[in-house]
């Protein structure tokens, strides 16, 4: 699958550039980037989003990104199809590597089993070429912290049991059926 990269949320940072002196980056979407992610994403409409990263070399060749990624956005309420206004606010705390680094490599035990310590670190994400994408790193979070059923305040989905007596007159739809039993039990 092949990306426009022009209709994306994008901002690269060469890995040469990043130094142990940790630097801010600020980032923020335009209107076509952010119709972009509203396609992507499947909502109705992303009225904002921005990030504030700080960026530090981690280890010899990797990258950590600290900052947090807010956004507003519209959805579909999943009972009344009304739009319903929803932030995000997510932190973000990214380990990055290049691809093929040691680092990123997952552990096994000697039956070739793999380890993970679901208390312990993150294993660090990679990336290809020498640069980093910050806008796929603060897509990532922000996507996650979409609600997936979102509901307008008050909106109310009514269950079998709150039928109304005029449901609780009308015939059953296995009542033909009852019929049809009846008549071949007696064949």
């Amino acid at each position: 699958m092949t990306e426009n990269k022009k209709e994306s949320f994008h901002y690269r940072v060469s890995v040469g550039h990043v130094s142990s002196n940790p630097f801010t980056v600020a980032l923020e979407a335009d209107e076509r980037e952010r119709a972009a992610l509203a396609a992507k994403w499947g909502v109705l409409k992303v009225n904002s989003v921005a990030a504030e990263l700080e960026l530090t070399r981690w280890k010899r060749d990797g990258a950590r990104i600290k900052g947090r990624v807010q956004a507003n956005i519209e959805q579909s309420c999943v009972v009344t199809l009304e739009p319903v206004a929803s932030s995000i606010d997510e932190r973000i705390n990214a380990l990055l590597v290049p691809e093929g680094s040691k680092l990123a490599r997952i552990k096994t035990d000697d039956s070739g089993e793999m380890v993970i310590d679901a208390e312990g670190p993150d294993m660090p994400e990679t990336f290809v070429g020498d640069s980093i994408d910050l806008g796929t790193v603060c897509e990532e979070f922000a996507v996650l912290a979409i609600d997936p059923y979102p509901r307008k305040e008050g909106a109310v989905l009514e269950s079998p049991e709150q039928a109304t007596d005029e449901d609780a007159n009308a015939p059953s739809p296995f009542a033909g059926l009852e019929s049809w039993n009846k008549g071949k039990r007696g064949a």
